[in-house]
């Protein structure tokens, strides 16, 4: 995987959601974000912003950390919010649908190491770290249109 887009910090949770309210606009049915990160690095946060931004301000967007997926709906298109952190195998993720959803639903897919080898090629992965106060994220995919898709990204 390479870099599509330079790393952005966000020094707040408020610049976590206005990264995922500019990217809002740039996603649709069968992109995959893999929200990578360690336990408070901000994929939570990032993904609840999205799923706003795409449906309503109000929309109550639990964790799906016991559910290990929860399903929106948006204007045209599913949006599918996965943790995958509780998976032993990655066979579980074919169980729960999520290799068809990625085909057919904006998905949001924590702890994506679970899946192994089923990690889409067309994926964005957002690499979430901590950095001082604040949090850094990283944008890479294999599949190089993501640096035009992701071009006219604002600064937060």
């Amino acid at each position: 995987m390479t870099p599509v887009h330079a790393p952005v910090f966000l020094p707040d949770p408020d610049a976590t959601d206005r990264l995922a309210r500019s990217l809002a606009p740039h996603l649709g049915a069968g992109d995959v974000l893999l929200l990578q990160g360690q336990i408070g690095a901000g994929k939570t946060q990032f993904a609840r912003a999205l799923i706003r931004a795409l449906t309503r301000p109000d929309e109550d967007v639990p964790s799906p950390t016991f559910t290990l997926v929860q399903v929106y709906d948006a204007p045209g298109f599913e949006i599918w919010h996965a943790d995958l952190y509780r998976l032993t195998h990655p066979d579980e993720a074919i169980e729960l649908g999520l290799l068809d959803a990625f085909e057919t639903a904006l998905c949001l897919v924590e702890w994506p190491e679970r899946l192994a080898g089923d990690q889409p090629k067309q994926a964005l992965t957002l690499q979430f770290s901590l950095s001082g106060e604040g949090r850094t994220v990283a944008f890479r995919s294999g599949d190089p249109r993501w640096a035009s898709r992701l071009e006219g990204l604002p600064d937060v």
